[in-house]
C-alpha cells in the first residue's frame, strides 16, 4: 500500500504505533527497552557443491557496483600450517586468493580475488580466531588474524589488559579491521586507529619457486616492531598476503566516563580542533538540519573508580525481525515511501523522533548490565565495556526473529556511506562550507542523515603506516539511504550529499576509510598518499610479485596496471560510481541532470530538475 503524505501519517500515529518505527538508523525502538535475542549473521560465503563453486558477498549483501564475485573454492585453515598450505596449493597453480573475514563488512570489493571470474580462492579466517600468548611483564598479547574484536577485548580483558583504542563497531575481526585502517577517536599520542598497537605481525606470503626447505610455494613471514615492512603490513587492503598473527602493545585496564552534552550548532566549527586537543576520548555528532550538536565527553580514569557502565549502542542492538518485515509488508517502509513521495518534512518528522529516542536512551549507554541500564551521566566502565558494541552479534540464534539490522536474510537496511577524513587544519573551514551548502539547499536535504547520525566525527592521527593518515584528521561518516531494487533510481536531494562529498575530497583533500566509501570516494587516493604509496608498492611486491593477492579494485586504488577507479556508464554517478559529466550519468527520465554544486561550483551532481530542458553536458 502506497500512502500519499507520509509526514501527515506519522504526525497522526499513535504513539504506540510510532514506537515501533523501524528508524534507519538502526533503532528499533522496541529493541532499545526489551532484552532481544538475535540470530548471527549468514555466512558471506555460500557453495553449491561442498566449498566449490562459491559465491562471496559482504555483511549488506552487496557492493558498491552490485556486480557478484564468484569463486571456485573456499579455504576454511584452523592453524598457520593449514594456511600455510592453502596458499601455497594455490600460489602454484598461478590461482588469485583473497582472505574472507568472518562477517566481511568492508563495503568495497576487497573481499573478491582478481583474475578470472569464477577462478579464484578466498581463504576463511574464521577457524583463526585464537589467542596465541600474553606477555604481561610489557603488557602484549599475540592473536591470530581472524580473531573477533569482541573476543580480542575480552581475552585482554581476562589478564587485566586493555587495546587502548578500536573501532565502536565490535562485529570485525583483527586482521580486516587492520586491513583496513579501522580506528575510534582520539587525537592523543598515538591516536586512535589499532595499527598503530601493532608491534609484531606473521603473515603467510606466496612464493614464486618452491621454498628449498619445505618444498611448498608459500612462507611465513615474521616481522617485528623495528621491521620498515611492518609500516606497509599494518594497513595492506589484504595484497600481501594473509595475516596469520599480530601482536598488540597493550595497557593495564582502566575506565571511562562518558557523557553527552547536547548545543546547538553556532560556530560549533571553531570548537574541533580544541575538542580534539582536550578530550582523549571524544568524539562529535552534528545534526545539521536540527542545528544541534551532540559532544561525548570521554576521559580515561583510573580503573579503581567505582562503576559498571558499558556501551550498547542502540544502532546495534538485535531487532525483531517481525517487526520490521510486517511494518514494511503493510506500506510501513518508510524511508522508501519518503523517498518515493519525495517527502522531506516526512524524513524530518522521522529524524527528530529518531534523534530524540537516541538522546533520550543513552545512546545506548548502559550505567550497568540489564535491560534498562541507562539511569544519567555519567557512564563509567572499564575500557573494555565501553570501547565497542554490538550485541546483536553476541546474542543466542533464535531462528531468526530477530538479527543486526542491516542483515540482508531478512531485507534489513541498505545504504550507501561516505566517510573522509578531513586534515584537522582545515575542519573548520569545510564545515563552515557545509553550514553554506545547507542553507543554499532546499529545507530539510539533510534531514536523512540524521536517520544515521547525521555528520559522525572522531578523530585520527597522522600515521607512519604507508597506508595510513598523512595527518591528523577528523573522520566524519555520513550515512544515507541507497534504493536496494533499482541502482538506477534517483535519490531525494542527493545532489546535496554529492556536493559535500566531493567538497570534503577535492577542496580539502580528505582521505577516504578504506573499507567503506563509494567509488567516488577513492579518486586521487595515490596523488594525496604521495611517496607512501610507492614505498608500499616496493614491499607489495617484494611480498606478491606476481600479485596474487592483488585485484582489479586493489590495483585502481592504488593507481596500478592502468586500472581506474570510475566506472562510466548510463547512471554511474546515481550510486558513486563516477561524477557525472553529461545528464545521462544521472537519470535524466526521472529529471535528475547533471548541475554544478550549489556553494563548491566545481562539484558536478545529479540534481532533480522539474522544468524540461538540456544537461550541463549533453554528451561525454
Amino acid at each position: 500500500m502506497h500512502v500519499r503524505g507520509l509526514s501527515s501519517k506519522l504526525i497522526s500515529m499513535a504513539p504506540a504505533t510510532a514506537f515501533l518505527l523501524p528508524l534507519l538508523s538502526s533503532v528499533i525502538l522496541l529493541s532499545a527497552v526489551v532484552a532481544v535475542r538475535a540470530s548471527p549473521p549468514g555466512p558471506v560465503v555460500t557453495c553449491r557443491s561442498g566449498n566449490s563453486n562459491c559465491t562471496v558477498t559482504n555483511a549488506y549483501g552487496a557492493f558498491p557496483d552490485r556486480s557478484t564475485c564468484l569463486v571456485a573454492s573456499v579455504a576454511y585453515p584452523g592453524t598457520e600450517q593449514e594456511l600455510l598450505a592453502a596458499v601455497s596449493a594455490a600460489a602454484a597453480k598461478g590461482q588469485h586468493m583473497k582472505a574472507l573475514s568472518a562477517y566481511s563488512h568492508s563495503i568495497p570489493k576487497l573481499s573478491c580475488p582478481g583474475g578470472p571470474a569464477g577462478r579464484g580462492l578466498v581463504i576463511s579466517t574464521v577457524r583463526l580466531n585464537r589467542t596465541v600468548s600474553s606477555d604481561p611483564a610489557r603488557f602484549r598479547m599475540t592473536f591470530e588474524g581472524g580473531i573477533k574484536l569482541r573476543e580480542l577485548l575480552d581475552a585482554a580483558a581476562s589478564r587485566g589488559m586493555a587495546l587502548p583504542h578500536s573501532p565502536y563497531w565490535e562485529g570485525v575481526t583483527l586482521g580486516g579491521l587492520l586491513s583496513t585502517g579501522s580506528h575510534g577517536s582520539s587525537a592523543f599520542g598515538k591516536g586512535s586507529a589499532v595499527h598503530e598497537y601493532v608491534v609484531g605481525m606473521r603473515l603467510v606470503v606466496p612464493t614464486a619457486e618452491p621454498v628449498a626447505d619445505t618444498g611448498y610455494y608459500a612462507k611465513v613471514v615474521s616481522l617485528g616492531e623495528d621491521d620498515r615492512d611492518l609500516l606497509a603490513a599494518k594497513v595492506s587492503l589484504g595484497v600481501l598476503g594473509v595475516i596469520s598473527q599480530v601482536t598488540l602493545q597493550l595497557e593495564p585496564m582502566f575506565k571511562r566516563s562518558v557523557t553527552n552534552r547536547v548545543v546547538p550548532d553556532v560556530a560549533f566549527e571553531n570548537s574541533i580542533s580544541s575538542f580534539a586537543a582536550t578530550t582523549p576520548y571524544g568524539d562529535i555528532i552534528w545534526y545539521p538540519s536540527q542545528a544541534v550538536v551532540v559532544y561525548r565527553d570521554d576521559f580515561k580514569l583510573p580503573v579503581s573508580t567505582p562503576g559498571t557502565g558499558l556501551n550498547d549502542f542502540i544502532g546495534f542492538r538485535a531487532q525483531p525481525t517481525l517487526v520490521i518485515t510486517s511494518t514494511r509488508a503493510a506500506g510501513g517502509d518508510i524511508q522508501k515511501l519518503a523517498e518515493e513521495n519525495e517527502d522531506t518534512n516526512g524524513k524530518c518528522v522521522l529524524s527528530k523522533l529518531n534523534v530524540n529516542t537516541l538522546l533520550s536512551l543513552g545512546m545506548g549507554f548502559k550505567n550497568s548490565a540489564g535491560v534498562i541500564g541507562f539511569t544519567g551521566y555519567p557512564v563509567i566502565g572499564n575500557q573494555s565495556d565501553i570501547q565497542s558494541a554490538g550485541s546483536c552479534l553476541r546474542s543466542r540464534e533464535d531462528g531468526l526473529l530477530s538479527a543486526c539490522a542491516w542483515d540482508p536474510r531478512f531485507r534489513g537496511l541498505f545504504y550507501h556511506q561516505t566517510t573522509v577524513s578531513v586534515p584537522l587544519v582545515n575542519a573548520t573551514a569545510f564545515i563552515a562550507d557545509v553550514k553554506r551548502i545547507r542553507d543554499a539547499s532546499p529545507t530539510g536535504a539533510l534531514c536523512g542523515i540524521e536517520l544515521n547520525l547525521g555528520f559522525f566525527m572522531r578523530f585520527v592521527r597522522a600515521s607512519s603506516a604507508y597506508l595510513g593518515k598523512t595527518a591528523d584528521s577528523v573522520d566524519i561518516d555520513i550515512t544515507y539511504y541507497r534504493p536496494r531494487n533499482d541502482p538506477r533510481r534517483g535519490r531525494l536531494h542527493e545532489d546535496v550529499l554529492e556536493e559535500i562529498e566531493q567538497l570534503a575530497l577535492f577542496k580539502y583533500g580528505a582521505l577516504p576509510h578504506w573499507g567503506k566509501n563509494r567509488h567516488v570516494g577513492f579518486v586521487g587516493v595515490k596523488e594525496k598518499l604521495g611517496e607512501k604509496v610507492e614505498e608500499f608498492v616496493k614491499v607489495m611486491e617484494k611480498y606478491d610479485g606476481q600479485g596474487l593477492f592483488s585485484s582489479a579494485w586493489t590495483d585502481a586504488l592504488l593507481g596500478l596496471r592502468g586500472r581506474e577507479v570510475l566506472v562510466e556508464a548510463d547512471g554511474c554517478a546515481l550510486e558513486g560510481l563516477c561524477i557525472c559529466s553529461a545528464d545521462k550519468h544521472c537519470a535524466p527520465d526521472q529529471g535528475y541532470r547533471c548541475r554544478p554544486g550549489r556553494v563548491y561550483q566545481e562539484s558536478r551532481v545529479c540534481r532533480k530538475i522539474e522544468e524540461a530542458g538540456a544537461g550541463l553536458i549533453q554528451s561525454a
